[in-house]
């Protein structure tokens, strides 16, 4: 769950609306890093080239995401966090992949970049199609991990609480950047698409 946080400081500085080249380049090599090297990371964990690898990764993705900011997986797992004392890393893993399909729309250039950066050829793909495909490598990757997909796995998680988490996240600094706004609503349906 620490490297997916490290992938998700990635994925919301490339996106972010305060993104810049600079911190772009960064985003996309951590991402890349983290594909390449989490899983080995995970299943051995005496592979010092992989945790190597991954520190680098992190790193190139706080730079990017200290100066670019981040966006409502953030803001959605602050929530989680404050109010379930739910792992960051857990909570981000849970947000990421919904809140990537609900920015796909305002960014798909963006997505499309990090499904390459994933190592995924998109020839051939509209930048949609390249967006969605990377959104589901991140998920699988998130579920090859072994890492919970749904709040229902969380202790003590009641679903009568979203609209007051939806409500916070809204307020959450992290929102600012994100490259889609949403409504009260919205970021409710995004809670309750990982139930």
């Amino acid at each position: 769950a620490t490297g997916i946080d490290a992938l998700t400081h990635a994925v919301e500085a490339y996106v972010s609306t305060n993104a810049t080249p600079v911190t772009d380049c960064k985003a996309l090599k951590a991402i890349e890093l983290i594909v390449n090297y989490l899983p080995t990371a995970v299943k051995n964990g005496t592979d010092l080239k992989a945790r190597e690898m991954m520190v680098y990764a992190e790193y190139l993705a706080g730079i990017a995401f200290n100066n670019a900011s981040l966006g409502y997986v953030h803001a959605l797992a602050h929530q989680l966090g404050g109010f379930y004392n739910l792992p960051h890393g857990l909570a981000n893993a849970l947000m990421l992949p919904p809140v990537a399909e609900f920015n796909l729309s305002s960014a798909p250039h963006k997505y499309a970049d990090i499904t390459k950066a994933l190592g995924i050829d998109t020839t051939g793909l509209s930048l949609e199609s390249a967006g969605k495909l990377g959104i589901h490598a991140i998920g699988e990757l998130i579920k090859d991990l072994e890492i919970p997909q749904t709040l229902s796995e969380v202790r003590g998680f009641n679903a009568d609480d979203i609209p007051n988490l939806a409500s916070n996240a809204l307020k959450d600094v992290c929102a600012l950047t994100n490259p889609r706004q949403g409504t009260q609503q919205e970021i409710e349906a995004i809670f309750r698409k990982v139930l």
